[in-house]
């Protein structure tokens, strides 16, 4: 049977993202959670193969007790499993500590129920790192695709999978044996209607609550702040940019403006660069 695993987090909502100008850290209080979009959509197409290879689809997320929200949205979208990974001791966990809290629970789920395919989006909205999937991909020594768009065939008796991926120029194909671990683009599905059956299961449904205690035994030197080695100094709102120099061509003339562009352009020492471009 197929077994997908699928990392979701909850994140504020960024059309109402706000930092305050004190501290320069996130305001969350009073701002909307949703689930990731790339979260979102990793979990649709990890539905959708379960429906056509008669498999099932497992939920992991690390996070605070609100979490709860996001696995029942996940239920509603056709999983079976949610479990949470929550616990004060792990707050204030960078990338890194992340990565190692969900390749220790993967592993464990794994070893319970052997997964074929794990699925995270391309990075999360809130911190735009893309680093956690790879970061988890390393730690359990699987193959990685990442910006995956499409997935072409998954072959349970060769144990392969066939995706698509996005590069800056085109899109590749490629195959890899299974397990894999993918990093998805909002591409890779789109996201359906929840069926009445699954989203009448959603509002009953209770995840389950893992944390440091059990059932998978953590380092806990790895974990929360103890174990992030990153620190953002601040946060802050890019300055708005300032209009440029204009002249208008029609009022001063065509050569006065060409002798306006390549004054400018010797004063921010970018002349010689242009001419050397045009030879």
């Amino acid at each position: 049977m197929f077994h997908a695993l699928v990392a979701v987090k909850q994140v504020p909502d960024t059309t109402n993202i706000r930092i305050d100008p004190d501290t320069g850290n996130l305001v969350r209080e009073g701002v909307p959670a949703i689930m990731n979009p790339y979260d979102a959509h990793a979990l649709a197409a990890a539905v959708e193969w379960k429906h056509k290879l008669n498999g099932k689809v497992t939920i992991v997320s690390m996070g605070p007790p609100s979490f709860t929200v996001t696995i029942r949205e996940a239920i509603e979208m056709g999983a079976d499993r949610g479990i949470l990974v929550s616990s004060r001791k792990l707050a204030g966990a960078d990338t890194l500590a992340t990565s190692y809290v969900l390749s220790e629970v993967i592993k464990a789920i794994h070893a319970e129920d052997p997964i074929d395919l794990i699925f995270f989006g391309k990075q999360a909205i809130d911190g735009d790192t893309a680093q956690v999937g790879p970061g988890v991909a390393v730690r359990m020594d699987l193959p990685i695709v990442t910006y995956a768009v499409n997935i072409r065939a998954i072959d349970l008796d060769d144990a392969t999978v066939v995706i698509e991926r996005k590069t800056e120029r085109w899109t590749e194909v490629l195959e890899t044996p299974l397990p894999a671990l993918l990093t998805c683009e909002k591409e890779i599905a789109g996201i359906p209607f929840a069926p009445l059956p699954d989203l009448i299961k959603s509002l009953k449904y209770e995840p389950e609550v893992w944390t440091e205690a059990g059932p998978v035994e953590f380092d806990m030197t790895q974990i929360g702040v103890k174990g992030s080695p990153t620190i953002v100094y601040k946060m802050g709102t890019p300055p708005l940019p300032e209009a440029g120099e204009k002249i208008n061509a029609r009022e001063k003339g065509i050569q006065a403006a060409v002798d306006f562009t390549f004054t400018k352009a010797e004063e921010a020492g970018i002349l010689g660069t242009m001419l050397g471009g045009a030879e």
